[in-house]
């Protein structure tokens, strides 16, 4: 028998990734069965009534609300848990000292502190995004949508409106993007240059970004759009309205676009803009066909094959012989914090003639030659594994139940992994992967990773390299190489 107590804040708001580490810090204590802080509106609820987590108190909340659900083992228990979260939410969230800054609270505000300004990045719950981005779009800014759970419907509005004036939406659920070299969300610290990016990914476009990056050549723009841009609902507007701008910039020299495959009326529109560019381009449709190209166009499969094609430079990869060979098993477990990246992995291994099974199957795949079964690559950024939780770049513990089930299973030989750097992810993913492969008995599976990342992000990628190596993980040069030598090693059993 357990102790449910929800206690609401009206009128206010913190951020979601805030709340989502207070719920984790909440959940861990002693006698706390679950826990959850989340900002009222009805997708929160629901969440949280899924958990049982929701009382009468919760339930009467509003949108602007903040809801403290508590379960717990006995009332001293509940109550010493609401107090932790009461005290964390009210902790001071600045400095004191010299560098202390004041941070506006509306867009009127920020504006009178930035006039100059011509971009708005927008993190609010998906219900209030749309409002925020026409108060943005309404002052002549281009507007970033990190948002996510905003309807389509608005997405397809706030385009249309936006493209008259023309200015940029990016997004909603857009997590990554590089502005005249300024890594906004999920990004990484590359060099500027003069390869233009456009993607509907963020992880492609951070594992395309690093790979260029550490080929010798930079990045002039890295443009998100969303993931459903490329929808027919959508038209890809964004998307085209990036090629118009990377084309008319004079700091670009080829563009990249990356993306899953679109609709076969948007691909066509697509295709036939980039044709007509007096510049170079490559596309990676991830999972797509390799689709009759304009002449100035190249078709890469993957994601480090995008990175050659741009740069025109071969990027090295492991060589099979390092290969390690598995004490046991032949499945490969992929746990991928990164959705593309996990798409990509599947390309590789079905291209090879494996069966994947995955939570995030590639649309339009072909039906595939069954050699082995029980192969999976598993995207734990996906909503099933997310809701009301941080995503995986930013909280890794997210990876840590399912790792250690498949280093306990004598079914898996390989344990696939990604770790991904850069701004607003965890500062240090490798050491807290290296903590829980430390001291694992001999005999397991052979665990293989890739690092997207730079030397210049603020985890620095060579450090992150060296923390898996010393616990004897075997680090590839891009994610399409590492699920290559997890190939090669279970072929050596």
């Amino acid at each position: 028998m357990t102790v449910l107590r929800n206690e609401v804040r009206p009128g206010t708001y913190l951020d979601s990734v805030a709340l989502m580490r207070i719920s984790r810090t909440l959940a861990e204590r002693d006698g706390v069965a679950d826990a959850g802080v989340m900002i009222g509106t009805e997708p929160n609820k629901q969440i949280l009534r899924e958990a049982h987590l929701l009382g009468p108190e919760g339930e009467a909340a509003l949108p602007g609300d903040l809801i403290i659900a508590v379960r717990a083992a006995d009332e001293a228990a509940t109550a010493t848990a609401v107090a932790e979260a009461k005290r964390l939410i009210d902790q001071p969230k600045r400095s004191s000292g010299p560098a202390a800054a004041w941070r506006p609270r509306t867009l009127q505000a920020a504006l009178k502190e930035l006039p100059d300004a011509n971009l708005a990045l927008i993190s609010v719950p998906g219900d209030f995004a749309a409002p925020e981005a026409r108060k943005a779009l309404s002052r002549g800014l281009h507007v970033m949508i990190f948002s996510d759970n905003v309807p389509l419907a608005e997405e397809v509005a706030l385009k249309q409106e936006a493209r008259e004036p023309g200015l940029l939406v990016m997004g909603p659920d857009c997590g990554t993007a590089i502005i005249n070299g300024a890594p906004l969300a999920f990004a990484n610290v590359v060099p500027r240059g003069d390869i233009g990016i456009i993607g509907a990914s963020g992880t492609g476009i951070q594992e395309v970004s690093c790979l260029i990056a550490r080929s010798g050549c930079g990045v002039s723009h890295a443009i998100g759009t969303g993931g459903r841009d490329l929808k027919a609902e959508v038209g890809a507007i964004t998307t085209l309205m990036a090629i118009d701008l990377l084309e008319a910039d004079p700091a670009t020299r080829h563009i990249v676009l990356i993306s899953k495959p679109p609709a076969a009326s948007v691909a066509r529109a697509v295709l036939d803009r980039i044709g007509r560019s007096a510049k170079p381009a490559t596309v990676c449709f991830i999972g797509g066909e390799a689709l009759a190209m304009p002449a100035n166009v190249r078709f890469a499969a993957t994601l480090k094959a995008a990175a050659e094609r741009a740069t025109g430079r071969a990027i090295a990869g492991t060589p099979a012989a390092r290969a390690p060979a598995p004490a046991r098993g032949r499945l490969i477990r992929g746990l991928f914090a990164g959705g593309t990246l996990c798409a990509e992995s599947q390309i590789v291994l079905r291209g090879a003639g494996l069966a994947v099974m995955s939570n995030t199957p590639v649309p339009g795949a072909s039906p595939l030659r069954t050699l082995a079964s029980g192969h999976s690559c598993i995207d734990l950024g996906d909503d099933e594994f997310t809701r009301g939780r941080p995503h995986p770049m930013i909280e890794p513990a997210v990876r840590d139940a399912p790792l250690a089930a498949a280093l306990a299973d004598p079914a898996v030989g390989v344990v696939l992994l990604d770790c991904v750097l850069g701004w607003g992810g965890h500062m240090d993913p490798a050491g807290h992967l290296a903590a829980r492969l430390a001291g694992r008995p001999s005999g397991g599976p052979a665990i293989i990773a890739s690092v997207t990342g730079t030397d210049a992000d603020p985890q620095g990628r060579a450090e992150q390299v060296r923390r898996l190596e010393a616990v004897g993980v075997t680090v590839a040069p891009s994610n399409a190489d590492a699920t290559a030598l997890a190939l090669s090693a279970i072929s050596a059993r």
